[in-house]
C-alpha cells in the first residue's frame, strides 16, 4: 500500500468555512476602518497616519495567514523549510520592489510630502498580494487540480 499523502488531505469543510468567514469579517472591519480613516483625513499628516494603519492591517493579515500555514504544516519539515525560504525571498523582493518604485528612498524632498503615505500604500498593496498567494495553503485548491502540489484539497 502506498504511503498516505497527508499534505493533500482534505480539510474539514467547517474548518475552512469558519476560517474564511472569520478572515473576511476581520478584513471587512479593517477595510471599513481604513476607509473611515481616509474619509476623515483632512491633512497630509492625517493621510500618512491612515496609510500607516493600512499597512499595519495588511501586515497583521499576512502574519496571521503565514502563522496558520506554519501550524497546519508543523509536521512537514521539508515544506516548512521551503515556505520559510520563499517568505524570506518575498520580503527581499518586496524591499527591492519598493526601492525600484522610489529609487531615491523615503525622501520628501524628492517625492513630496505624500511619500510616507504613498510608500505605506505601496507596501500594503504588495503585502495584500502576498497574503492572497499564501491563502491557497490555508483554503486549499479544487478537487482534480493536478498541479496543486503541497496545497490541501477542499472537501
Amino acid at each position: 500500500m502506498p504511503p498516505v499523502n497527508t499534505r493533500n488531505r482534505p480539510y474539514d469543510m467547517r474548518t475552512i468555512l469558519l476560517a474564511s468567514v472569520a478572515t473576511l469579517l476581520a478584513l471587512q472591519a479593517s477595510a471599513d476602518s481604513i476607509k473611515v480613516c481616509y474619509d476623515k483625513a483632512k491633512t497630509q499628516s492625517d493621510t500618512n497616519v491612515c496609510a500607516g494603519f493600512e499597512l499595519d492591517v495588511a501586515d497583521k493579515d499576512l502574519n496571521s495567514v503565514y502563522q496558520e500555514i506554519l501550524r497546519n504544516y508543523k509536521d512537514d519539515k521539508k515544506f516548512l523549510d521551503n515556505i520559510k525560504a520563499a517568505q524570506q525571498a518575498w520580503l527581499k523582493w518586496r524591499d527591492a520592489e519598493i526601492k525600484a518604485i522610489y529609487p531615491e528612498g523615503y525622501d520628501p524632498v524628492v517625492y513630496g510630502s505624500s511619500i510616507r503615505s504613498c510608500w505605506n500604500q505601496q507596501v500594503a498593496a504588495l503585502t495584500r498580494d502576498r497574503t492572497q498567494q499564501l491563502r491557497k495553503w490555508v483554503e486549499g485548491g479544487e478537487e482534480g487540480d493536478v498541479c496543486s502540489g503541497s496545497m490541501p484539497i477542499k472537501e
